[in-house]
């Protein structure tokens, strides 16, 4: 178990919105002590991002900033002032990491950047994200998620194709890109950590959006650079697979993802259409992706015969992997997800019973166990650190 992994680490959060609290929350829940340092009179910008809000005895919180501030400990400060800053100095000694997101160059003209609070504690780990890196010719311009979804590619090959209904890019449902740099800050946090533990001195770590963005390209960007050619928008299919996409059963849609030709020729005979598996448009994968407007047209004509079940049963049997659409209210009554604990609740002392989805790097056993800090209310902590 990595549940407490982290104990005795203590996290100084100077970042907002979704990249850096990501990262800290995960940090939290590996068991760091995490203090989050909020403007005082509003906090983190997403404490005004909604509703919905989840409200008691006065005091609000919403469910954005629910999402990603569990386990932290919140206290006000300015770090502008001259008393503000120096509260802020008082804790760097203490401290093993630092996350900011501000824009670079913003926290020098305070004394707070890292070459600054490396003098004061040698062995800090100081984590920067920002849009664009510390350098560069972009690395001044601010920029949110959407931006980089756009900026870095994946909009450019998200969404259905040009001619067809609803054509034009998309962005994802989620904020993807924050979300992946605070998985990849948290990542190098824990490596310069063990690096510490090695040569007994901290880092500067310089993450950057607009780089997560090119890197989460993954294997759109390796079909760019080894054909040449810009990937297109293809809706629901994927580039390289097929058929591996959504299809309409007679009462609901489903996907389906069918790996290799064995596979394919396994769901033919089940079908009872062999021809198609033996058909030199269908009969290889390549094959497939390259006649896949009319692959697509054949097994839509005889997926809608039959009810979702009769073929999701059948799926299962012949070992090939499909899929629900599922609503969030049906991804909370899924009996897997029940099974693995990923939705826990906290009792607050003012807001009441919260509901939180579980970090999934922990284990199912740990996330049965309740979690010690609900997200604070703003400057909830003041007089305890």
């Amino acid at each position: 178990m990595i549940a407490n992994a982290l104990n005795g680490v203590r996290v100084i959060d100077l970042s907002r919105i979704l990249a850096g609290p990501w990262c800290t929350q995960n940090l939290a829940d590996l068991g760091a002590e995490v203090i989050k340092i909020e403007k005082p009179g509003s906090g983190d910008d997403t404490r005004q991002w909604g509703p919905p809000y989840l409200e008691g005895d006065g005091q609000q919180m919403s469910a954005y900033f629910m999402a990603c501030n569990r386990g932290k400990r919140s206290i006000c400060l300015d770090f502008k002032t001259e008393e503000g800053r120096a509260r802020l100095l008082q804790l760097i000694p203490s401290a093993d990491v630092l996350v900011e997101n501000y824009r670079a160059g913003t926290l020098k003209r305070y004394g707070l950047d890292y070459e600054s609070l490396a003098k004061i504690n040698p062995r800090l780990v100081y984590a920067s994200i920002t849009g664009y890196g510390q350098s560069g010719p972009k690395s001044q311009r601010s920029g949110y998620d959407y931006i980089f979804q756009g900026m870095g590619g994946l909009m450019s090959y998200t969404g259905h194709p040009d001619g067809k209904p609803g054509a034009g890019p998309l962005r994802t449902g989620v904020a993807v890109i924050d979300i992946t740099t605070g998985m990849y800050a948290t990542s190098a946090i824990l490596a310069a950590l063990f690096q510490r533990a090695q040569t007994g001195h901290g880092a500067c770590l310089d993450l950057a959006l607009m780089d997560v963005a090119v890197a989460m390209n993954a294997n759109q960007a390796a079909n760019y650079l080894v054909s040449g050619k810009s990937p297109e928008r293809t809706g629901n299919a994927h580039p390289n697979l097929a058929p591996y996409e959504v299809f309409k059963a007679a009462d609901s849609y489903f996907i389906l993802a069918i790996g290799n030709d064995s596979q394919f020729a396994r769901f033919c005979e089940f079908c009872d259409r062999c021809e198609l598996a033996a058909d030199p448009r269908f009969s290889t994968n390549s094959g497939r992706i390259q006649h896949l407007d009319a692959l697509r047209e054949a097994l839509a004509a005889i997926l809608i015969t039959q009810p979702r079940k009769h073929w999701t049963d059948a799926l299962d049997r012949l070992g090939i992997s499909w899929g629900a659409i599922n609503t969030l209210e049906e991804v909370f009554d899924d009996e897997q997800v029940k099974h693995r604990h990923m939705l826990q609740e906290i009792d607050h002392p003012v807001l009441g019973r919260i509901k939180l989805v579980a970090n999934p790097m922990l284990d199912p056993e740990s996330r049965r166990r309740p979690i010690q800090n609900p997200p604070p209310l703003l400057g909830e902590h003041n007089q305890k650190i």
